[in-house]
């Protein structure tokens, strides 16, 4: 009678553990409770020297050819000025970081959720890229969202106390100190200018050696970016539209 409660026991132990494991297993950063999302498709574009009418400061790499990036807009819904930013911040993350994969659809797709392209607020992208309104995320004062006192002293988001997240790609002044990179050359990264923004967020998923052409890896760097499963899930969405009604999945 002791061996077979002490069995009962034992088993009741192991099946909590397995329990147990596989939730952690489950739960680790970038899978949901079915696990890692498999990536939407690649979008591709067609490239040339930035042209049209349509200018950053400096020519510092390729960019959509201009009747692509028309018909692309068009189709998409992408304003052209972002859409333009996303394919160079993609091209430009991909030669850094050859391994990477990234396509411009998913730097879009996070474009798109975060700040409607650059429109939160009634803001909008004027030619060189610049908003032209604030874009200046809720107070993070963990009343709906995490508690995140002032990293900056205001000087992005202009409040001393919380931080907010700012610009069309919505970095955390913090995260921006970190990971911010000048996208058109003008000497300055600045978070509210989509140049600089998209290509801090390209290179910001590549970090750490992912390839998003990989279920694990996108899955991963989208959780970086936002610790939440409906967040990965709404941005992947996204990504694989913007491939199909731009026409070019590679």
């Amino acid at each position: 009678m002791l061996r077979l409660k002490r069995l009962l026991v034992f088993t009741l132990f192991a099946m909590c553990a397995i329990t147990a494991f596989s939730f952690w297993a489950t739960r680790q950063p970038g899978a949901d409770a079915g696990g890692a999302l498999s990536p939407p498709p690649r979008a591709g574009a067609e490239l040339d020297t930035l042209s049209a009418g349509i200018t950053t400061a400096v020519n510092v790499t390729q960019s959509p050819d201009a009747q692509w990036l028309t018909q692309a807009a068009a189709r998409t819904g992408i304003p052209a000025r972002a859409l333009q930013a996303y394919v160079a911040a993609a091209v430009r993350a991909n030669d850094s970081a050859p391994a990477c994969g990234i396509g411009w659809n998913t730097v879009a797709a996070v474009g798109a959720v975060e700040s409607g392209h650059g429109t939160y607020g009634g803001s909008s992208l004027n030619t060189a890229g610049q908003a032209t309104g604030p874009i200046v995320g809720p107070s993070l004062n963990g009343v709906g969202f995490a508690a995140i006192p002032d990293t900056d002293a205001g000087a992005l988001d202009g409040d001393a106390r919380w931080d907010h997240a700012v610009g069309p790609m919505q970095f955390i002044p913090s995260t921006w100190e970190l990971a911010g990179r000048d996208g058109n050359g003008d000497g300055t990264a600045d978070p509210f200018n989509i140049d600089d923004a998209a290509l801090s967020a390209a290179t910001y998923l590549c970090a750490h050696g992912r390839d998003l052409s990989t279920a694990q890896g996108w899955t991963d760097a989208v959780y970086a970016y936002n610790q939440s499963d409906p967040y990965i899930r709404q941005v992947r969405t996204q990504a694989k539209a913007y491939a199909v009604k731009a026409g070019t999945a590679e």
